[in-house]
């Protein structure tokens, strides 16, 4: 008998590139994207290009929802008719009621059996935790050694991010008015990260090239003489910039393993153009 199929579920938020995921049994349930009538599925009606250039020419800012139960418990019936078993890992259920959801329709197919990760992050912070279950599925471990691999790696991953502009977090309800305001006259460029799965202040520059040194020291400390095994930069229409970054952590860190990434339209959509993320995790 052979070893039992086993596929990773996981939301859209990940966004992992396609790169990454060959040979792997990896599918994605798309967030929804409301913006004003339209209901967009994330990555599937509507793809990144497109979105940014939409939301700067657009006077109304988007919002983003999980899917519902019933969605879940059909695309989890749907992923089981070519899989012996699932594993689910997924945004933090401190952003988003997407866990909620999935457990409600866990509830209704007890005879699935399926394991939930909150992955306590988003973007390729939630990637590389997917990654670790689904490579180790391909592995041939057991349902218990891929939950235990995506819990190892979600402890693991460090994911560090600079927004461009503090308008959409203001937006989105992440900042106050007064730190919006403040920020924009200073020309802050605020350094954050997945903290406990929340976004939380890390530091801050007045310039995005400062901003982007800093976070250089802050990796640097925090490494303490160890390898980085493997990084993600993630950018939302700001490639070039982005591909500077990824090769400074060749140079300055030595990092051979470097995915380079979208962030989904639902992510994006709360930190605004310009965005740039750093994810990675040590030996």
């Amino acid at each position: 008998m052979g070893k039992a199929k086993i596929t990773i579920v996981t939301d859209s938020s990940s966004y992992i590139p396609e790169s990454a995921t060959k040979g792997l049994d990896i599918a994605v349930i798309p967030l929804w994207l409301i913006w004003g009538e339209e209901n967009l599925q994330d990555g599937i009606d509507i793809q990144p290009a497109e979105f940014y250039r939409r939301l700067k020419e657009s006077n109304t800012l988007p919002t983003s929802s999980q899917p519902s139960a019933m969605e879940f418990e059909n695309f989890y019936r749907s992923v089981a008719e070519n899989s012996d078993q699932i594993v689910s890992v997924l945004v933090s259920s401190k952003l988003s009621g997407t866990i909620a959801s999935a457990r409600t329709a866990v509830s209704e197919l007890p005879e699935l059996s399926i394991p939930i990760v909150d992955s306590l992050n988003s973007s390729m912070g939630l990637g590389f935790a997917v990654l670790a279950a689904a490579r180790a599925a391909a592995e041939g471990k057991s349902v218990e050694g891929v939950v235990a691999a995506a819990e190892a790696m979600k402890s693991k991953i460090q994911f560090i991010f600079i927004v461009d502009t503090l308008e959409y977090l203001h937006k989105g309800g992440r900042i106050s008015r007064g730190k919006r305001l403040m920020g924009t006259a200073l020309k802050i460029k605020p350094i954050l990260q997945f903290e406990d799965g929340e976004i939380r202040p890390l530091s801050q520059a007045r310039t995005k090239s400062k901003a982007i040194e800093r976070v250089y020291e802050i990796i640097q400390e925090r490494l303490g003489g160890k390898k980085i095994v493997e990084a993600a930069v993630a950018d939302i229409d700001n490639a070039d910039e982005a591909d500077a970054v990824a090769d400074q952590l060749r140079d300055q860190f030595g990092v051979t393993n470097i995915l380079r990434a979208d962030v989904s339209p639902v992510v994006g959509t709360h930190v605004g153009p310009g965005t740039i993320g750093i994810a990675f995790y040590t030996e």
